[in-house]
Parts: C-alpha cells; sequence; structure tokens
C-alpha cells in the first residue's frame, strides 16, 4: 500500500488489475477527454508504463481500492507530464464511472497532493485537464489548485484545448 484515505487505499497496480484497467481505460464514457478508447496493446503499454515509473521515480498512477469492499474504483498518482515542453509533477485520476460523482476522485487527489508534499517533498503539484471536462477541473479546485494557464496539447485524436492547474505547498500562486 502506498497510502489510504478515509475510504480508499491506494496501491501500486499488479498484472491482476488488467482487467479493472480495461474497464476504465476501453470505457468511451470514462475515456471522452482522451476522445479515445483503448485497444488491449494499449492497456498492456499503459500498465507497463505504470510499472516503469514505480521503477524509475518511485511514483506513478496507482490502483484506487474501495476499502469497503476491496473492488478497484479507478486509478490515481503522480507522474511528470509534458506542458509546453517542461516537465510537470501532475496529481492524475480516473475513476469508472460507475463511482463518479461520490467524491472519490477528490479523496484521492487530496491523498496524492499529501503525500506529494509531506511524504515525497515537491513544492508545487499540477493538473493537465481538457478544457471541457468540468468534473475533473471541480476535483483541482477542490484540493486546492488553481487555473495557471491554458495550452493546446497533442493527444490520440489531435489538438486539444487544455488547462494546467497548479498548486504549490505554501499556497500561493
Amino acid at each position: 500500500m502506498v497510502f489510504e484515505t478515509e475510504r480508499l487505499m491506494l496501491r501500486e497496480l499488479t498484472e491482476d488489475d488488467l482487467p479493472d484497467l480495461r474497464s476504465i481505460l476501453q470505457d468511451p464514457d470514462v475515456m471522452y477527454a482522451y476522445e479515445h478508447t483503448f485497444s488491449e496493446e494499449d492497456v498492456r503499454a499503459w500498465l507497463e508504463r505504470q510499472f516503469q515509473r514505480y521503477r524509475e521515480i518511485g511514483t506513478g498512477l496507482w490502483a484506487v481500492v474501495l476499502k469497503e469492499t476491496g473492488e478497484m474504483i479507478g486509478q490515481a498518482g503522480l507522474t511528470y507530464q509534458s506542458c509546453e515542453g517542461e516537465q510537470v509533477f501532475e496529481i492524475g485520476y480516473l475513476l469508472k464511472k460507475a463511482h463518479w460523482h461520490r467524491g472519490y476522485a477528490t479523496e484521492a487527489a487530496q491523498g496524492c497532493k499529501k503525500y506529494a508534499f509531506e511524504v515525497l517533498g515537491h513544492e508545487v503539484v499540477h493538473s493537465l485537464i481538457k478544457a471541457d471536462n468540468y468534473a475533473s477541473q471541480g476535483v483541482a479546485r477542490r484540493v486546492g489548485m488553481h487555473k495557471a494557464k491554458e495550452f493546446t496539447t497533442r493527444f490520440y485524436a489531435g489538438d486539444m484545448l487544455h488547462i494546467l492547474y497548479r498548486l504549490r505547498r505554501d499556497g500561493a500562486f
């Protein structure tokens, strides 16, 4: 286990999580912000990328597990992402649709923020969010982040407008 919150446990992903990853990454409603659902090869590559991140930087996207049931309901974690050529330390989160609007993404993101600041000693965290992903923007604001800038980035479906949210440990913008 990496850390736990009131209702959630976050742990490293394992091979056994492939079925749950498929249900997340191959659901068009969940993946609308990517404008791309994942093939079987994409899901496998996603999991392998997390394993590589664990080895190389000690973090990545982790399984989000409900303590009450033991069910993996999504993934959240800390990764480096590119924003206009700069690598930023990002809090990311992606949940199964059946678990949206219950506060789990906010709870997981709060835990990631605390882990980034208190355990890893980072001074700033970010979230890169598609401009029309209002639910994820709400999560970023609820954990204390503020809009830093808008930028365009290329994903699977082409160029997309995104917003960079930022939070400094000291609370400054």
